[in-house]
Parts: C-alpha cells; sequence; structure tokens
C-alpha cells in the first residue's frame, strides 16, 4: 500500500473499496500531483458510490401517470381577470423584495462551436450581446421598474466557474449590485465503470461529472447561498437555465399564481409541438403527485396518445422554467430528503497504460424537476412558446442560433405590432434591449425605426 503523510487513513478507505487502481501511475507523479489525486479523492463519499452502483442494477418501474393539470392562457373574461388578479399581487411579491433569480450556467459552448461558458456567447441578433448580458440586462430592468434590487443566483461549474466570474468582473456585473450577485459552483460525482470502480481521468485525477441541473439546489445551500437569501427576506426564487433569451426572468403574473396557490414549487409548459419533441411532459402520478416524465421515459403509446378530439393528450411540455420557495429548498437540501439520481450509460475516456480510451461506463445526475413530487402544493401555468423559449442548444438547425435569433426578432416585431409602431420593410433584423423594454408596455407610443437592415434600439 503507498502512504503519503496526513492522507494514509483516505489511501486505506480507497484500498478498502476495491479502488486502488487509481494509484497505478503513483511512482511517475510529482508531489503535486500526488497530493491532487489525493485531494480528489478525499471529496468522493465511498459509500454512497456503493449506493449509486446499485441502482445500475435496479430495475425501475415507473408510477402509472396521466396527463397533469395546468392554467391554460386566459380565454374569457373570467380567466382575464384572475390573470390581472395574480398580476398585481406578483408586482406586490416583487416590490416587497421577496424575489431572486436563479440561472443555471455550467455549460460549456462547445456544441456551438465556442471556447468558453454558455452564456458568454454572443446571442443578440444585430448587438451580439451574449446570453449573460441579456439576462443581467433584464434583471436590472426589472429592478428599476420595480424599484428594489434582485438578488442573482448563478450556478457554473468547475470547467467555467473562474471564466464566469472573470467575465462578470471585466464588465463590472453590468451594472447590478455586486454584493447580491452570487456565483457558485455545481457538485461534481465520479462516474463509474461497469463493475463499479472509479475512471481515471489522467494519471493524477479522476474523471467525474456534473450532478445535474437538480444538484442546483443542493448546491444552492452547500454553497450558503441560499443562506444569504433567507437572510434578505427572499421567499420565492426564479429559476431558468442560461440558454433561453426570451425567458420572463421576473413574471409577476406567474408569480402571482405561485403566491395565489400558496405552492411550493410552480412551473411553466407549453404545448408540445409534435410528439416527438425533445422536451419532459408534465404529469400526475397515481399517488397524486404532479411531476415530469422525460421524453426519453415515456412509453411509445403513451407519446403518441390522442385526445377526443384529437389532440396530443400528453402535450404539456416542461421547458425548465420553475418557481421554487426558498423555504421548500431549505427543507430538501438540509434534511434526509434527496433528489433521486438517475443513471445514464455512457462512453467515457478512460486513461490507461496505454494512453486515453473510450469505455462504457455510468454517469449520475439530478434532474430539477424531480422536486416537484415532493411539494405538497404546486402549479403550472402555460405560457406562449414564441414569446418564452429559444433554447440555444446547437449550432445549425432545431433550437439553434438561427431559430433563437429569429425567434428574438419575431417577438420584438411583436410588440411594434401591439404598440401600433411601423416597422419599414427594408428592415431584416431588429433587437430591442431589455433596458428600453421588456415587454410591449415599456416602448413609448412615439418611437420611430430608421429605415435601415439591422436596427438595435436602447
Amino acid at each position: 500500500m503507498i502512504s503519503f503523510e496526513g492522507y494514509n487513513d483516505l489511501i486505506e478507505k480507497v484500498y478498502q473499496s476495491g479502488n486502488e487502481h487509481v494509484f497505478a501511475f503513483w511512482d511517475s507523479l510529482t508531489i503535486d500531483q500526488k497530493r491532487h489525486l489525493l485531494q480528489e479523492l478525499s471529496l468522493i463519499n465511498f459509500d454512497e458510490l456503493n449506493a449509486l452502483y446499485a441502482l445500475t442494477k435496479k430495475q425501475v418501474v415507473p408510477m402509472e401517470f396521466e396527463p397533469a393539470p395546468f392554467t391554460r392562457l386566459p380565454q374569457t373574461p373570467e380567466e382575464y381577470k384572475e390573470f390581472e388578479k395574480a398580476r398585481l399581487i406578483g408586482i406586490d411579491t416583487i416590490k416587497a423584495g421577496k424575489v431572486a433569480a436563479f440561472v443555471v450556467a455550467g455549460g460549456q459552448g462547445s456544441r456551438l462551436g465556442f471556447d468558453g461558458p454558455k452564456g458568454v456567447f454572443p446571442i443578440g441578433p444585430v448587438s451580439k450581446k451574449t446570453l449573460f448580458q441579456i439576462h443581467a440586462e433584464k434583471i436590472k430592468a426589472y429592478e428599476i421598474k420595480f424599484g428594489i434590487d434582485i438578488p442573482w443566483c448563478i450556478m457554473t461549474s468547475e470547467a467555467n466557474h473562474t471564466a464566469t466570474v472573470e467575465y462578470f468582473e471585466n464588465n463590472n456585473y453590468f451594472s447590478l449590485n455586486k454584493s447580491k450577485v452570487f456565483i457558485f459552483k455545481q457538485n461534481m460525482l465520479p462516474s463509474l465503470d461497469e463493475h463499479g470502480k472509479l475512471i481515471l481521468e489522467s494519471p493524477y485525477s479522476i474523471f467525474r461529472n456534473p450532478d445535474g441541473h437538480g444538484g442546483s439546489l443542493t448546491a444552492l445551500h452547500q454553497s450558503g447561498t441560499l443562506e444569504e437569501l433567507l437572510k434578505l427576506g427572499i421567499e420565492v426564487l426564479s429559476y431558468f437555465q442560461v440558454d433561453n433569451p426570451l425567458v420572463k426572468i421576473i413574471d409577476p403574473v406567474f408569480i402571482g399564481f405561485h403566491v395565489l396557490h400558496n405552492a411550493e414549487a410552480s412551473s411553466k409548459t407549453l404545448k408540445k409541438a409534435y410528439p416527438e419533441e425533445k422536451i419532459g411532459v408534465f404529469v400526475k402520478f397515481t399517488n397524486g403527485r404532479v411531476g415530469v416524465v422525460e421524453y426519453s421515459d415515456m412509453p411509445q403509446e403513451k407519446l403518441y396518445e390522442k385526445d377526443e378530439n384529437g389532440n396530443l393528450r400528453y402535450l404539456a411540455g416542461s421547458i425548465a422554467i420553475h418557481l421554487f420557495n426558498t423555504k421548500f429548498i431549505e427543507s430538501i437540501t438540509k434534511g434526509n430528503i434527496t433528489l433521486p439520481f438517475h443513471v445514464a450509460k455512457k462512453s467515457i475516456p478512460q486513461y490507461t497504460m496505454n494512453g486515453t480510451i473510450n469505455i462504457t461506463g455510468y454517469k449520475f445526475e439530478k434532474f430539477v424537476f424531480d422536486a416537484l413530487p415532493l411539494t405538497d402544493h404546486n402549479f403550472i401555468l402555460e405560457t406562449i412558446r414564441e414569446e418564452e423559449f429559444a433554447p440555444v442548444k446547437n449550432k445549425t438547425g432545431v433550437d439553434s442560433v438561427d431559430t433563437a435569433q429569429e425567434l428574438m426578432i419575431n417577438l420584438y416585431k411583436k410588440w411594434l405590432v401591439q404598440k401600433n409602431i411601423p416597422v419599414p420593410k427594408v428592415v431584416e433584423k431588429i433587437e430591442i434591449s431589455p433596458l428600453f423594454a421588456v415587454e410591449s408596455d415599456d416602448i413609448p407610443d412615439f418611437l420611430a425605426l430608421p429605415q435601415q437592415k439591422e436596427v438595435y434600439i436602447s
């Protein structure tokens, strides 16, 4: 057995777990590399490893379910009245300083052909502003509109944390209150090979993967950010993902309904465009709890099932826009209740005596929507796809840079039409800065657009 001062108890634990192969290159490592390897190993819960591996052998029998009920977009005078009531309650809640924003931003821009955090990807159709800047300017606009500071929580990853912090520092946090911008890292989990053993990524590092967007709630607690939010009197956290430039980060109507329904978690939904669309679906399980079934887990017969009107029966798609009560997050992150891990069988690079090879192994992650069945009260609100969902996931094709920018341009044109402001035929691209308007009502009636192909209104 090898030894290293200050780490011998840990080394013994590694041997007892049957993972001594991680020391295969020990004799060729420098002192610093040995210490790096041991520090990574010290972060691993070896009892948890056994439990995770057991999941790979467990046959998961999904609970039966039916479509979840949701509040549709208003169509009747009574529904419009209810939406207006929710909006006023939401505004009161925001003005009382009870709402904060929370973006999950651990991804890299590699699928977009971009070297850096996805949040730093330039998405503005005309301005080329980044995803982070657009989100930041929305929050600033809400602050000005409602006369308050809005805390912003940003979850990064080990891969992009430093670059993200530097980006915000270099841009003076886009004029937001720096003391209320909380940037913290997502937790990492070791992946396992088919025999349940650790995988070497290099001679002195363990292959690990982020613990999924469900790990964001745990990271919020473990980073101390949740405690800070509670001290600030924050009661509602507006959760969204960094790659959606159209999201209404602080939506009074959504927040108002959340409060009206005394919900611990609320979600936005939109109607699936087609059965195979790669978004989860809101369902109600036989135990009466509401949750989400991922598109990949939907039984084929339910995926295509129609109702009596010929519409998809399971049509309420999940778009990763939620509200969570901070007290609820505290209850599921401080106690013994945890979100379940999901297993994914993947090709994983492993460092060996012959260099790096790809092996089949297991990655483990949590999904944030698994928090929904833990609630006693939750709420689902329908939203309009074209107004709030423009994911930037691919370089081309579906959910790409082009489709997102087209949706942005179309929304800005729609706002101008709603204000009876003519758009010259020569205009091909138009973009409205969030600091100028975050909704059509913010646009002044006297606005006149220039006769040019690209127009940026700021």
